[in-house]
C-alpha cells in the first residue's frame, strides 16, 4: 500500500510517496506528480523522511543513504540518479561534468535530472551550468537557489 504526506518546509510544502520500506516520490507543491493512489497518511517510512527533511532544512547535511530510496526509471536514468546521490553536500557538478563521468552527453543527464522522482534525496539540484549558472529543475529555480544558498553553496 503507498502513503503520501504534504510536509510543509521553508521552500513550500513537499509531497512524499512512500511504500511500507522506500521512499517513492518526494515533489514540490505545484511540480506535476504522477496519478499514483495512496492513502494520506504518515507511516513510519514517511516519519523518517520527514524528521530526514527536518534536519536537512535545519542546516545538519542528513546521511543521503539513511533513508531506502525506490526510484523508478530506466536502467539509464538510475545511473544518473545514482551519481546525483555521491554530489557531496554543499557541492554543485555541472551536466557536463557529470556527462563525462558517465559517457554520455549533458543533455542526456539533463533529461535524466528532470524525471528524478525523489527530489532532494536524489539531489539533482546541485547540477549547475558549464559557468555555474542555474539551469532546469523539476521544483523550480527559485527552490533550487534556496536549497543551494541552505547548503552553503551559494552566497547568501
Amino acid at each position: 500500500m503507498l502513503s503520501c504526506l504534504d510536509l510543509p518546509t521553508p521552500v513550500g510544502t513537499l509531497t512524499l510517496l512512500a511504500a511500507e520500506d522506500a521512499l517513492l516520490g518526494l515533489w514540490v507543491a505545484g511540480q506535476r506528480q504522477p496519478g499514483a493512489q495512496a492513502r494520506r497518511e504518515e507511516t513510519p517510512m514517511l516519519r523518517a523522511a520527514a524528521d530526514w527533511l527536518g534536519r536537512y532544512f535545519a542546516g545538519q547535511a542528513p546521511d543521503p543513504r539513511a533513508l531506502p530510496l525506490r526510484p523508478t526509471g530506466s536502467a539509464f536514468q538510475r545511473s544518473v540518479w545514482a551519481a546525483l546521490r555521491r554530489i557531496p553536500y554543499g557541492a554543485t557538478v555541472s551536466y557536463g561534468s557529470l556527462a563525462r563521468e558517465l559517457g554520455t552527453s549533458p543533455r542526456a543527464v539533463g533529461a535524466a535530472a528532470g524525471r528524478n522522482p525523489i527530489l532532494i534525496f536524489i539531489p539533482c539540484h546541485r547540477l549547475v551550468g558549464a559557468d555555474g549558472s542555474l539551469t532546469g529543475y523539476a521544483g523550480g529555480l527559485a527552490v533550487k537557489e534556496a536549497l543551494l544558498r541552505l547548503e552553503g553553496s551559494r552566497p547568501v
